[in-house]
């Protein structure tokens, strides 16, 4: 293997901005910030979901930044401040690097991801409570 996953992971952390959840928090309460959940949807079913933030599945997001996508969708083109998260930081991680090569700028990523978020006793929505 080339490079693997502990690589890519170093490189996109020297190279990203990472917030904790509190800060996240604090940053979603802003209209010019946006909360990006890229968890697969099975995951969200499970574990619930933070109130607000955009689920954009991992598996999209380049097609969903990129304009010239036929899957683009606009509120990335929308100049706000992107926070992505995923379970546990590292998805989102390279997620967050992945964007800020494509151009998407600002964004960055909560450290520690979801489960840092719960465990924070910030607020998550369950299915059943929608």
């Amino acid at each position: 293997m080339k490079k693997g996953y502990k690589a890519l992971l170093q490189e996109a952390n020297a190279a990203i901005k990472a917030v904790s959840p509190q800060e996240a928090y604090r940053l979603a309460q802003s209209p010019d910030h946006v909360l990006v959940d890229i968890r697969d949807p099975r995951e969200l079913e499970r574990d619930g979901r933070v109130p607000g933030a955009l689920h954009a599945p991992r598996g999209m997001l380049e097609f969903w930044i990129d304009p010239e996508s036929p899957y683009h969708k606009p509120i990335l083109a929308s100049g706000k401040t992107f926070v992505f998260f995923c379970a546990g930081g590292l998805r989102s991680a390279l997620a967050t690097k992945t964007a800020q090569d494509m151009g998407l700028e600002p964004v960055m990523h909560i450290e520690g991801g979801f489960g840092a978020w719960r465990d924070a006793g910030l607020a998550v929505e369950r299915k059943d409570q929608s």
